[in-house]
């Protein structure tokens, strides 16, 4: 994979020396710093909890600064504005993960969406407040000296979710077998020294009806899958005894923990 390119600004922020940063920093400042324009059409946006803050360039609109909501008919009146003032370039920081909302509404809505690391747009000392930082990314942003995340397309996203998903309930589900496990050790029900898998179909059916109430061991030794090579008698001495009537207790008790 080739190394990408840094921009002259993350450059200048990483090795640049204090006069090289502080003059380039000083030109930024400036209404015309003097650099070409990459993006004309531009729109910086600074994602928050409960709004955010949007500006564009301060010759489009009397109010180049405008706060919306974070809630979806919010992002979608956001879209419309950025629309009205011809803007086709929104760049954004990576906060958490309020910027996801904000992204997708904006990608459908046409838009061409930079998603940059803070640390790549850092702010000059001074810089604290919302309008002031989107105003920054809006400025960083037309002259190119941000550099976009990669994000891959919708499609990608929807089976990497489903993906990631399927990989928690697989460790989960483990897990679960394995206090299973420990808890009938514990109550002396040693269905696994004769069932390798108590997860599987025996396994599962045995448990369930001790659960139900089922305490004899040769009704037990009856739910035995043909595959199972332990014996059915060597299954009915598993789960006898006293300790096999606690297992409904324990769980019912313990809200479903083993």
């Amino acid at each position: 994979m080739t190394k990408k390119e840094e921009t002259t600004y993350e450059r200048l922020s990483r090795e640049g020396n204090h006069r090289q940063r502080k003059e380039f920093f000083r030109r930024l400042q400036s209404e015309d710093p003097g650099l070409a324009i990459v993006h004309p059409n531009a729109a910086g946006i600074d994602i928050g909890n409960e709004s955010h803050y949007v500006a564009i360039a301060p010759d489009r609109a009397s109010e180049s600064v405008r706060e919306f909501g974070s809630w979806t008919e919010a992002l979608q009146q956001m879209a419309d504005w950025l629309k009205q003032h011809g803007i086709e370039d929104v760049v954004m920081q990576s906060t958490g993960v309020y910027w996801i909302a904000v992204y997708e509404i904006l990608e459908r809505a046409g838009f061409r969406v930079c998603l940059t690391n803070a640390r790549d747009s850092r702010n000059l000392p001074g810089r604290k407040t919302d309008v002031q930082e989107c105003q920054w990314l809006r400025k960083l942003h037309t002259y190119g000296l941000l550099r976009n995340s990669f994000r891959p397309p919708e499609e990608i996203r929807r089976v990497r979710t489903i993906w990631r998903l399927r990989d928690w309930l697989v460790k989960n589900a483990a897990q679960a077998i394995q206090h299973m496990q420990k808890a009938l050790t514990t109550m002396n029900v040693q269905v696994a020294n004769a069932i390798s898998d108590i997860g599987g179909v025996t396994g599962q059916k045995i448990i369930r009806a001790i659960l139900a109430g089922e305490r004899d061991p040769s009704k037990l030794a009856e739910m035995r899958d043909y595959r199972i090579r332990a014996s059915k008698e060597e299954i009915a001495r598993k789960p006898s005894g006293q300790l096999a009537g606690r297992c409904a207790v324990r769980t019912s008790a313990g809200g479903g923990r083993l």
